[in-house]
């Protein structure tokens, strides 16, 4: 069992916070980060006393990195992590998994070869309160769930898609997604987490507001395979920013949820059970690092592992076909 484990974190946007993460982390280190960006990797590599690397296949061959984090815009994820793996590194990516499902499947395929962890980064899953929501619903405590609302209403100016490195890359489709593949990308995870999977989906999706390749607001009916109906309706569209909500209404009573907090939570026969009764793991992870972490030094299983972050995946592709066929599709 390894003292620590030493982290390379490749993407300095959001990865920048990340590797912050990894210095603050006990039982991890920070060896190096990767980006084509040559100030801001100078710039952490000073910060975080680490190496900045601008190659990456340089970069995979050290031997002193057993953990590659992918902090990449989203449709390179799965790329960056096969050749990790195949370089024998542990890898993370962050949300989503990719942004094409046969690239998501791929990287399984090679994890499995390879017997290295893959996982993905989805910051709703370290919330301890979203741990008992799963063990609420799923104990029947509002009964079986008939419906699931989801509304996200974020704002994203157009500079955000203009700019990045290299710029503009948030603005496409095969780059990064739009509002369903990037930012509800979370809350899709969340609803297969607490509810299962779906089994078919009906969708539009358009771009309202910017001049962007991608879209910037989707509506879809979903149906599970537990039976229960949903509507999720996601933009960036949205000013003021009036943030994410979700609503489970079941046949004995509802949960209100909205950005990581529990606003209703009630069942028409009295009290349901408090949520604070429902236990949740003391040594439950607070983030991403600290998941691998554990996971490589006490066994634990991951947070997310690659096969629920592929049904996400799934999940925005069938958004997107039934988008553009004007048709239902059906989840396999």
């Amino acid at each position: 069992m390894p003292d620590e484990i030493r982290f390379a974190i490749v993407g300095t946007g959001m990865g920048y916070g990340r590797a912050r993460r990894v210095t603050e982390t006990p039982g991890a280190r920070l060896v190096a980060v990767c980006t084509l960006d040559e100030e801001r990797g100078q710039k952490a590599a000073a910060e975080f006393g680490c190496e900045f690397i601008r190659d990456y296949e340089r970069m995979l061959s050290r031997h002193d990195i057993d953990v590659v984090g992918i902090m990449t815009p989203s449709g390179l994820h799965c790329q960056h992590a096969i050749r990790a793996l195949q370089a024998g590194k542990h890898v993370y990516t962050t949300k989503p998994m990719d942004i094409r499902l046969e690239r998501c499947d791929e990287a399984i395929r090679v994890a499995h070869e390879t017997g290295r962890l893959l996982c993905v980064d989805f910051d709703s899953r370290y919330v301890a309160d979203n741990h008992r929501i799963r063990q609420a619903v799923r104990s029947g405590a509002i009964g079986s769930v008939l419906n699931a609302d989801l509304r996200m209403k974020w704002y994203r100016r157009q500079s955000y898609y203009d700019g990045g490195v290299p710029p503009g890359w948030r603005s496409r489709l095969e780059t990064e997604g739009g509002s369903a593949a990037n930012q509800a990308v979370h809350y899709l995870d969340l609803l297969l987490w607490w509810l299962g999977p779906v089994r078919s989906v009906q969708a539009r999706i358009g771009t309202l507001g910017h001049a962007i390749e991608t879209e910037d607001a989707a509506q879809a009916l979903i149906t599970f395979e537990s039976g229960a109906w949903g509507i999720i309706q996601t933009t960036t569209c949205s000013y003021p920013e009036l943030g994410t909500a979700i609503e489970l209404t079941g046949r004995k009573g509802t949960l209100s949820w909205k950005d990581n907090e529990v606003l209703r939570y009630e069942a028409e026969d009295g009290d349901p059970p408090p949520l604070s009764g429902f236990p949740v793991d003391p040594d439950l992870p607070q983030n991403i690092i600290e998941d691998v972490v554990a996971v490589l030094t006490r066994g634990r299983n991951p947070m997310c592992p690659p096969d629920e972050g592929r049904a996400s995946v799934a999940l925005f592709d069938a958004i997107y076909r039934s988008a553009r066929t004007g048709e239902a599709v059906t989840l396999e």
